[in-house]
C-alpha cells in the first residue's frame, strides 16, 4: 500500500473515532452500519461477546452481514448455539470452510494432531482452517465488526475501537472493546441471549475443540486456548503478519 493511502486511512480512523465519542455500543454499531451499509460484515464464533453484538444487530435490524468460520474441529456445543441463534434471530449466517485440498494435504502429510508439536505447525493449521477462509469472507467489504475486548489479552488491550487492518485492507471496529466481562454477562442475562453452555463450564474463550480447555480460577481469559504453548494466544485472525509474534504475547 502506498504512503498516501496509509496516511488517508489514518486520517479516516481518527475522524471515525471522534465521531464515535460519547456513543454507547448499540449507538456506535448503528452509526457504523449505516455509514458503510452494503459493505459491512460481522465475524461471529458464537462466543459471549459475539452473541451480544448479534443481538444488537437483530434488535435494530442493522444492514450487517454475519459470517462464521467452520474449521471442521469445532465443539458440538458451538453448533448448538449457532442453531439456537439462527432460530432466535432469523438472520442468515454465511459459513466459510477451509479449502478441501489444503486440509487433505495437511492431514495426509502431518496427521491430525500436528499442531501440538510446534508453534510453526499450529500456525500452519490456523492459517489453513481460519486465516485463509477469513480472507475470502472479508473480500469486497469495507468494515469488519469484531467482538474483541481489551481485557481479553495484553495484545488486545493495546487496540483502539477503530483501526485499519493492513493485512486485509479493511477497517475494523470493536464495539465492545471497553466492556468488562461482567457487562457482557449482564447483557446476556438481561436480554436472554442464546449462549454456549461451555461458558458455564469454565470456557470463557472457545475455539477448536482440540485446542481449547477450561481455565482454572485465577488464570487469564485466554489461558485455555493453545494451552500447551507458553504464549502466542492468537491464531492470526486479528494480527498483522507485518508484526512479530512478540508483540502479541
Amino acid at each position: 500500500m502506498g504512503k498516501d493511502k496509509v496516511l488517508n486511512m489514518n486520517n479516516s480512523v481518527d475522524g471515525i473515532l471522534k465521531m464515535l465519542e460519547g456513543l454507547n455500543a448499540l449507538e456506535g454499531l448503528e452509526k457504523m452500519a449505516t455509514m458503510f451499509a452494503g459493505h459491512v460484515v460481522f465475524s461471529t464464533s458464537f462466543g459471549m461477546e459475539d452473541q451480544v453484538i448479534t443481538d444488537m444487530i437483530a434488535q435494530k435490524g442493522l444492514p450487517v452481514k454475519l459470517f462464521t468460520l467452520d474449521t471442521g474441529r469445532l465443539f458440538q456445543e458451538t453448533y448448538d448455539v449457532m442453531e439456537a441463534t439462527m432460530n432466535r434471530y432469523k438472520l442468515p449466517v454465511e459459513v466459510f470452510f477451509p479449502e478441501t485440498a489444503s486440509v487433505e494435504k495437511l492431514m495426509s502429510e502431518k496427521g491430525p494432531n500436528s499442531f501440538y508439536y510446534s508453534l510453526e505447525n499450529r500456525l500452519e493449521c490456523c492459517r489453513i482452517r481460519k486465516t485463509e477462509p477469513l480472507r475470502r469472507a472479508l473480500k469486497g467489504n469495507r468494515l469488519w465488526i469484531t467482538g474483541l475486548r481489551a481485557e481479553q489479552s495484553a495484545y488486545r488491550a493495546k487496540l483502539q475501537q477503530v483501526e485499519w487492518d493492513p493485512e486485509h485492507e479493511i477497517l475494523k471496529y470493536h464495539p465492545l472493546l471497553e466492556w468488562s466481562f461482567l457487562e457482557v454477562q449482564q447483557y446476556i442475562a438481561q436480554h436472554h441471549v442464546p449462549c454456549n453452555v461451555l461458558h458455564t463450564q469454565g470456557f470463557p474463550s472457545i475455539g477448536c475443540r482440540p485446542c481449547t480447555r477450561a481455565v482454572a480460577p485465577g488464570e487469564e481469559y485466554r489461558a485455555g486456548r493453545w494451552w500447551w504453548e507458553n504464549s502466542h494466544k492468537e491464531c492470526g485472525l486479528h494480527q498483522s503478519k507485518h508484526k512479530p509474534y512478540e508483540d502479541h504475547q
